[in-house]
């Protein structure tokens, strides 16, 4: 049977989609490769946090419950996600990896380790944590110690009494920082001076300030930005616990490798036992090969969250390129709002073929 959508992701950005479709009266179907609700959330580190209280890290139609911290913990965010699904009874089929999209002449037909989906229009919406990002640097391959990205972290547990190397100045690289230096000897590799967000700056202030630069953009006006660069470290609690003990240091610039340790850009040598990449994430979006042209990361052409190369498939939730702050819990709303309406225009309108 042809559905108008399948969804391919079972996290926030598919739950945002499926609210604005079940509303649309659309006929459609989310297909998940996990095997229970949570999406991205499942797999982060065990302290994770959001960085905005409860009531301002809401999908559409439903508040998330108040944390009984100041930010919401990772399994707080898993439960919300899966009460939401719950709340509306959305149609989902966990457990199924789409392994490509082809075009028909009606539409789509998508491939899975559960058979095969025929479908009008397509969403992707799987996100980035698949695809991890490593840079390369001379020696590397040299390297005798444990390597792992962010992506594969839980814990601190393991790394007692380790040499722990951290790279990467995001908030990923200070939180695991913050957390690993409890335990271990660790060092920060950044290519930048990190620079951290003033105390009081959290999410709320993080999204409302990028909401004006988005709204400022549309209406072609500037916005004096000096004042809060949107990048920044947001100092947690247990941030600014480790800038208390003199932790948040940077130990400078990676220039190489051996099979010890590594060699900063100072010249200086570090004997290290594990290597923790805490350098983000490419695009998960293997499965569309067929239908799209992609770079390096995983990056197709779009116009908003629409392919330009093929009519009918919609990415949602990849960050940026598909749509203002739509890699988060608050701002993917507006990216699953407007691609549904495009949808459903999309799939009435007379000439859809």
């Amino acid at each position: 049977m042809e559905k108008d959508v399948i969804v391919i992701g079972g996290g926030q950005s598919a739950l945002a989609c499926a609210y604005y479709l079940r509303r649309a009266q659309l006929d459609f179907l989310i297909v998940d490769k996990q095997d229970e609700p949570g999406g991205a959330w499942l797999d982060g580190w065990d302290s994770l946090t959001l960085f905005s209280p409860a009531e301002h890290s809401s999908l559409p139609g439903w508040m998330m419950p108040k944390s009984v911290n100041n930010f919401p913990t990772r399994k707080e965010v898993v439960s919300y996600l899966e009460n939401y699904e719950k709340r509306y009874e959305f149609p989902v089929q966990r457990g199924v990896t789409v392994t490509q999209v082809n075009q028909t002449p009606k539409g789509f037909k998508i491939d899975s380790t559960h058979g095969v989906y025929m479908a009008k229009t397509v969403i992707s919406a799987t996100g980035t944590l698949g695809k991890p990002f490593v840079p390369t640097y001379p020696g590397l391959e040299q390297f005798n110690g444990i390597q792992l990205h962010s992506a594969a972290y839980r814990k601190p547990d393991i790394f007692h009494g380790q040499r722990v190397l951290v790279v990467g100045e995001g908030n990923s690289g200070a939180q695991l920082l913050a957390e690993l230096s409890l335990v271990a000897t660790c060092y920060w590799s950044t290519r930048n001076h990190p620079e951290f967000l003033p105390d009081d700056v959290d999410g709320r202030v993080l999204f409302d300030r990028a909401s004006a630069i988005y709204y400022a953009k549309k209406q072609g006006k500037e916005l004096d930005l000096n004042t809060l660069h949107l990048g920044n470290i947001v100092m947690t609690p247990p941030v600014k616990a480790a800038r208390e003990r003199g932790v948040l240091v940077s130990s400078g610039r990676l220039e190489s490798f051996n099979q010890d340790g590594v060699f900063w850009d100072s010249g200086d040598f570090t004997p290290i036992d594990i290597v923790i990449w805490c350098t983000g994430f490419g695009y998960a979006t293997d499965h569309l090969a067929n239908i799209v042209t992609r770079d390096e990361r995983g990056k197709c052409p779009t116009n908003g969250t629409a392919s330009t190369e093929a009519k009918g498939l919609f990415l949602v939730g990849y960050g940026g390129w598909t749509g203002f702050a739509s890699a988060t819990l608050i701002g993917v709303g507006r990216s699953a709002k407007s691609t549904v309406d495009a949808i459903k225009e999309l799939i009435t309108s007379p000439n859809r073929s």
